[in-house]
C-alpha cells in the first residue's frame, strides 16, 4: 500500500512526537516557563505503537521518534522495542530519533540492541559556557558522554545545528571539523518562525546560503546527490572529509519533495510542519478495536496535504507562522 498526497508525492516517512516535555529549554525553541500537555492528554505507549502501525501498514517504511526530548518518555524503550518488530518482518527500513544527547549515555546500548542504527544529536556549540546558555538547562560534559556511548553502541550519528547569527555562526567551521574528525555528518538548520518565545527571532535568524558562502572561503563544498529520506541537501567538504547539510525551510524550502507527515503524542497528525491544518487520530483510534476508522482517516487527511509551507521572518511579521512550538510536532 502506499499513501499518495494530492501532489503525487508518495508519503513514506513519519515522525512521531512521543513527548512534548524536555529537559532543555533552547532559546529558539521554547519560552523558559513551558507549560506542557497534561499526561492525561497523551497516547498510551500501546496506542503509539498501534498509530505507528498502522502508518507502517500503510506504506511508511522510515519511522523517526522526536519530542520534546523523546528519551524522557517514561518506558520509553518499551515503545521501541516493541516497533522494531517492523523492522524484523522487513517492513520498516529504519527506526531512527533525534535527540538532545542528555540521555544517551543511559540508553545507547538498549537502542541499539533494539535495531536502531542511526540517530541525530542536536548540538549547536561545543563552548560549554554558551551551551548552557542556549538550551538554558544543559549540560555539555553530559551530551558529549552521550555521543561517547552511543559511538561505542555502533550507532552512527549525525549532528544537527541550528544556525544562529551572532551566537555560533563563527563555531560552525570548529564544529564541523570536530564532527568530521569523530566520523560524524553534520547538517546546520535555518531557525523557523514556530510557537512563541523569549528572543526576537529577526535578530537569530542567519540565511544558510550567507553561511556557505562565508564557509567557502576556507573549504571546498562540493554538491553531492546524498539523501538519508529528510529535508537536508549535502556537499562533501574536501579539506575534511565529511558530509554537511543544509536545511533551508526560509531560504530555499524543501516542499517539493516532502515525503513526511507528524503524529503528536496526543494522536493529532499534522501534513505540513509550517501549517496549522491537522486531523485527529486520537478519537477514530479510540472509537474501534479495528483500525479501519483510523485508517479512513489518515487517508482523508493525506488528502489535505499541502504543496508547502508560507514561513517568513522579518520585522514586519513578529509573530511566528505557526503557534504551536516546535516540541509539539518535533521538527
Amino acid at each position: 500500500m502506499h499513501m499518495i498526497d494530492p501532489f503525487g508525492r508518495t508519503i513514506s516517512y513519519l515522525r512521531v512526537s512521543v513527548t512534548d516535555r524536555c529537559d532543555f529549554r533552547c532559546t529558539y525553541c521554547m519560552a523558559e516557563d513551558m507549560a506542557f500537555l497534561p499526561k492525561r492528554d497523551l497516547l498510551s505507549l500501546e496506542e503509539l505503537d498501534r498509530l505507528c502501525s498502522v502508518f507502517i501498514e500503510k506504506g511508511v517504511r522510515k519511522l523517526r521518534l522526536t519530542g520534546g526530548e523523546p528519551l524522557v518518555r517514561k518506558n520509553i524503550m518499551h515503545l521501541i522495542r516493541e516497533l522494531s518488530r517492523h523492522l524484523h518482518s522487513g517492513a520498516l527500513e529504519e527506526l531512527t530519533l533525534t535527540t538532545n544527547g542528555s540521555q544517551l549515555a543511559r540508553f545507547a546500548g538498549d537502542l541499539a540492541d533494539a535495531g536502531v542504527r542511526r540517530i541525530n544529536v542536536s548540538l549547536d556549540t561545543l563552548d560549554p559556557e554558551k551551551f548552557r546558555a542556549i538550551t538554558r538547562w544543559g549540560n555539555l560534559p553530559k551530551v558529549l558522554e552521550g555521543i561517547d556511548a552511543a559511538q561505542a553502541a555502533g550507532l552512527k550519528i549525525k549532528i544537527n545545528a541550528v544556525a544562529l547569527k551572532g551566537f555560533n555562526d563563527a563555531e560552525i567551521p570548529e564544529l564541523m571539523r570536530w564532527a568530521h574528525g569523530r566520523g560524524m555528518d553534520l547538517t546546520v538548520i535555518e531557525t523557523m518562525p514556530m510557537g512563541e518565545i523569549d528572543e526576537d527571532r529577526t535578530e537569530q535568524y542567519l540565511p544558510l546560503s550567507l553561511l556557505r558562502a562565508q564557509l567557502e572561503q576556507a573549504f571546498t563544498l562540493n554538491d553531492i546527490p546524498y539523501k538519508t529520506g529528510g529535508p537536508a541537501r549535502y556537499v562533501d567538504v574536501q579539506e575534511t572529509g565529511g558530509r554537511l547539510g543544509f536545511i533551508t525551510p526560509m531560504t530555499h524550502n524543501f516542499c517539493e519533495s516532502c515525503n513526511r507527515v507528524r503524529l503528536t503524542c496526543t494522536g493529532t497528525l499534522y501534513m505540513c510542519l509550517g501549517q496549522e491544518d491537522a486531523a485527529d487520530l486520537r478519537a477514530p483510534l479510540r472509537a474501534s478495536e479495528g483500525n479501519e476508522p483510523v485508517s479512513a482517516a489518515i487517508d482523508e487527511a493525506i488528502g489535505r496535504k499541502p504543496k508547502g509551507h508560507d514561513f517568513v521572518i522579518d520585522r514586519r511579521t513578529s509573530r511566528p507562522a505557526v503557534s504551536r512550538h516546535m516540541s509539539v510536532t518535533g521538527g
